[in-house]
């Protein structure tokens, strides 16, 4: 019951017209359907019902925009006739781990024209003779049976290309809002100008002012020298003038002698 009520919640949160992807993996079907999935889901085009244990498909609703439908580990052993009514779109299907048994219940999806890709991995279809090869010349539309081509490459991933075409579309919109390159190469020039400019005059000021330092201080170092040179000869003049006074007295004294 807990299970029920979380479906319908989630169906009836969701306004039907506007749904586009739809997952409701691991819920509970009740008598082949799940209450609230109905035909007013006119734009879906993802739906995912893997594990709520579905036998049938004939209470699947007509989803005319349906595109890829998965409905892997349920209990569909047949009636597949039912999607090429009312899913005539679609392009992906996974019925792995249902229990389809033999070519003939395959033969079905023939009508569905758009059928790329085929997902029948676990199914006990799987363990006959030729299988792949069986399949390719029965559902000669289909590219992939359970993700490889005829020569076994690899399908690619559906969500790599949205990404990619995501980031394309990214970088075109940065392209758009980045304008003409050739405006913002023209002022990036004249900043740079600018900015050379006003180094070389800031290198101008510094030198200037540097020589000028180296001036003032080699003219205190000529004052120094000179008043240095000053104090000698006060000294030696002085020295001089002791000597002539001590000369006449020791011509006396020797004259006394």
């Amino acid at each position: 019951m807990e299970m029920k009520k979380r479906i319908n919640l989630e169906l009836r949160n969701r306004a039907p017209e506007k749904v586009t992807e739809l997952v409701l993996d691991n819920c509970r079907s009740s008598n082949g359907e799940i209450e609230g999935l109905n035909d007013s889901f006119k734009e879906l085009e993802f739906l995912s019902m893997a594990n709520v244990e579905l036998t049938s498909l004939a209470k699947l609703p007509t989803l005319s925009k349906l595109r890829k439908l998965e409905l892997s580990d349920n209990i569909i052993s047949g009636g597949l006739e039912v999607l090429a009514e009312r899913c005539p779109n679609l392009t992906y299907l996974n019925l792995s781990g249902n229990k389809i048994k033999d070519l003939g219940t395959v033969e079905a999806l023939q009508n569905l024209k758009n059928l790329k890709s085929l997902d029948l991995f676990n199914c006990e279809i799987t363990n006959l003779e030729d299988y792949r090869d069986s399949i390719f010349e029965l559902l000669q539309q289909i590219t992939y049976l359970d993700g490889f081509d005829q020569e076994d490459n690899e399908a690619p991933d559906s969500e790599d290309d949205d990404d990619e075409e995501g980031d394309e579309d990214d970088d075109d919109e940065d392209e758009d809002e980045a304008g003409p390159p050739g405006e913002y190469e023209e002022e990036d020039d004249e900043d740079d100008g600018g900015s050379d400019l006003g180094e070389g005059e800031e290198e101008e000021e510094v030198g200037l002012s540097y020589l000028m330092k180296e001036e003032i201080q080699d003219e205190d170092d000529d004052d120094d020298y000179v008043e240095e040179g000053g104090d000698e000869e006060e000294e030696a003049e002085g020295v001089r003038g002791e000597k002539r006074k001590r000369d006449p007295e020791d011509e006396g004294e020797e004259e006394d002698d």
